[in-house]
């Protein structure tokens, strides 16, 4: 029996981790030979009475080939493991590497450079705006986004990269068959149609707080880089930002303003060494060697846009942009801006006629100023 057979068998035995399959691989006794799954007693190697039962029945000669049978006729599933040829190569240089993917959709995407998209489930209007935005350059310039089917940040992303017909990989921290949040439903479908999925778990693998961490990882491992758009300080983005780091990857965060909570994670990236992140270009800048033939001209476009729009902005005085830039977290009511600004009703006054007359913002119903 092919020894990656033997690999999934284990890795779908209930309650043997990837930890000591690797362990048993270290130590040579994960082999092709009869012997490794014929009477032993798994006991001996550290395992349960219950676990080696388990073992036992899914390492039969039988069972294996039962197995074999049903996922080389799945027509939807394909299982890879870190044995294949045409397991990531990205990912499995990483620290700590899946032993065993299940993956739904374009699998081409797998070979093709990417950044990881992650930041708060609860994004402010500017977060959105900002996610959307470099989702759609970084695709049209040649990159995948990678992020993790959650509410917020990575949904945005997903969608931006759909949207203008780029790559898009969602991993997910269950089994293919449960689709988490619930409303994600949809997207769920959507990418499987353009995208790819990609999990670690079993089908049948249900939710739990603990799967998420381990869903980072491979998030960051997959990519060239992990860009964190809007986070808080305890915001679970964060933690693929050090997956990335672990994994020796570089790490991108978009500036917020700084009294909101929501920015203040990526604020202490960049504080850290992160680059600071404005617009496609600060990022495809970095992987021009990297970006697939014919994708040069796109990077030389988002580098001039971003020239054009640092020059527009060098048409606001520095009172404009501060105020600018509180509302692209808005929109905000007048009293809003008061607070937030600290300034006097008549300077403020006279900052939003002027961002007005230039054409930045708006005035809404009721005294309510928002970016145009």
């Amino acid at each position: 029996m092919d020894i990656r057979w033997l690999l999934i068998a284990m890795h779908e035995t209930k309650g043997v981790g990837r930890k000591s399959i690797a362990r048993l691989m270290v130590e040579g006794m994960l082999t092709e030979e009869a012997k490794f799954y014929k009477g032993r007693d798994w006991e001996d190697y550290g395992f349960s009475a219950e676990i080696s039962e388990r073992l036992v029945h899914n390492l039969n000669e039988s069972a294996l080939k039962q197995r074999k049978e049903e996922r080389e006729h799945d027509p939807f599933i394909q299982t890879l493991t870190i044995l294949d040829s045409s397991y990531p190569a990205l990912l499995k240089e990483s620290p700590d590497p899946p032993l065993v993917l299940y993956v739904r959709g374009n699998s081409d995407l797998l070979t093709r450079p990417g950044i990881a998209m992650v930041g708060t489930r609860v994004p402010t209007a500017y977060g959105r705006k900002m996610g959307g935005e470099l989702a759609q350059g970084l695709c049209t310039g040649g990159l995948n986004v990678v992020s993790g089917l959650a509410r917020g940040i990575d949904s945005i992303c997903h969608e931006a990269a759909l949207l203008c017909g780029g790559g898009t990989i969602a991993v997910m921290a269950t089994g293919m068959d449960v689709v988490y949040p619930p409303e994600n439903r949809a997207l769920f479908a959507k990418i499987i149609k353009d995208g790819l999925i990609v999990t670690e778990y079993p089908t049948g693998t249900k939710l739990h707080p603990g799967l998420f961490p381990q869903r980072n990882r491979i998030i960051a491992g997959l990519t060239l880089g992990t860009l964190v758009v809007e986070a808080d300080e305890r915001s679970g983005s964060l933690i693929t930002a050090d997956a990335a780091l672990d994994a020796g990857r570089d790490v991108f965060a978009v500036p917020g303003q700084v009294t909101s909570p929501k920015s203040r994670g990526a604020l202490n990236l960049i504080r850290q060494g992160a680059k600071m992140v404005c617009g496609a270009a600060d990022i495809l800048e970095e992987y021009v060697s990297w970006l697939p033939k014919g994708y040069e001209n796109t990077y030389n476009r988002e580098v001039q846009v971003k020239k054009i729009q640092s020059s527009e902005e060098g048409h606001l005085t520095t009172d404009e942009l501060r105020l600018y830039h509180i509302l692209e977290q808005g929109p905000f009511t007048l009293d809003e801006l008061l607070q937030h600004s600290r300034w006097d009703f008549g300077h403020l006054h006279s900052v939003l006629l002027s961002l007005i007359i230039k054409k930045q913002i708006t005035q809404l119903p009721g005294a309510i100023y928002k970016t145009i």
